[in-house]
């Protein structure tokens, strides 16, 4: 199941909702369970050119999946729901217990970048592309987006939880993207998130998108680099974690072991896959979602009576 429970972090599967074509499309793949390309363009009396871009926007959303499989006329392109059923929360009660907290894309802790990389403030490159030493630069705190090809970016959350308190639930919200030279709308990228040294799961990000500009990058930004990326949930709780309320793992808080004395490490990194297509981290002055990194945490109060 697709639980969205912050409204924002649906955005993508809203926008893949919107259009007649591809509610059909979700339709018949509920009738027939799997279909490939030139079946579910047969069967709407459209051409594989006409359902290609609507099928690209499902797969983004996290609404299908896509495998291939060799078939009579070569490879094939074979499409099914990604999940079974869709719970939006239009007015969720907010915890009570609950604090967060918004850390700069360029505030990481650690770090480990290969080219294609680089960062940026809002007024400027930091240092000269492709050149990894200038991550350890004094300005990175200030950074406003950061790219790598391969490596990794580990920021550190701070742990404000009290004795008789405990962890409930984390949550990481975040605009990224795959790292492609210039830009590559279709450069699929195997990206993995990490909680304290814990792997809790892998989202592959479909592209590097950079055909329009960026709602909030500032001027000087040169049209031919990435410009925007896509806003991510990522939430690990006593059920599992999930990105965008999908399950990516059944890794839960308990797994963790958070140490209530010590900080909170969350890592995202480039797995080593077939598709290693790098990652990019918009913070509010790149991209179209005006933040940088916000990291929730929801915790319980217990009773020592």
């Amino acid at each position: 199941m697709i639980h969205i429970k912050e409204l924002r972090s649906g955005l993508n599967i809203f926008k893949a909702l919107s259009s007649e074509i591809r509610i059909e499309i979700l339709e018949l793949l509920t009738k027939y369970d799997s279909l490939n390309l030139n079946e579910i363009a047969e069967k709407l009396g459209l051409t594989n050119g006409a359902i290609t871009m609507h099928i690209k926007k499902l797969e983004e959303s996290g609404l299908i999946d896509i495998t291939t499989a060799v078939g009579r006329h070569g490879i094939q392109k074979i499409c099914y729901l990604n999940e079974d059923m869709l719970s939006v929360e239009l007015r969720s009660k907010s915890p009570e217990n609950v604090y967060e907290v918004e850390i700069k894309v360029g505030h990481y802790c650690d770090y480990d970048a290969e080219p294609t990389c680089g960062l940026a403030t809002k007024d400027s490159i930091i240092g000269e592309f492709d050149n990894p030493r200038y991550f350890a630069d004094p300005q990175h705190i200030n950074a406003g987006i950061v790219w790598l090809a391969k490596g990794f970016l580990e920021y550190r959350i701070p742990n404000y939880l009290k004795p008789n308190q405990r962890f409930s639930e984390l949550q990481f919200m975040l605009e990224i993207s795959s790292e492609a030279p210039s830009f590559n709308d279709n450069y699929p990228s195997d990206i993995v998130f990490s909680v304290n040294g814990v792997e809790i799961g892998v989202w592959t990000s479909p592209g590097d998108f950079g055909q329009v500009r960026g709602k909030n990058n500032p001027e000087w930004w040169p049209p031919h680099l990435n410009q925007y990326g896509m806003m991510k949930l990522v939430r690990i709780n006593e059920n599992g974690s999930f990105i965008d309320g999908c399950l990516i793992s059944n890794v839960t808080i308990a797994d963790i072991q958070l140490n209530p004395n010590a900080d909170i490490k969350f890592k995202i990194g480039v797995a080593q896959t077939k598709n290693v297509g790098g990652l990019t981290i918009y913070g509010q002055h790149f991209g179209n979602f005006k933040q940088d990194l916000i990291a929730r945490v929801i915790y319980e109060i217990e009773d020592k009576a």
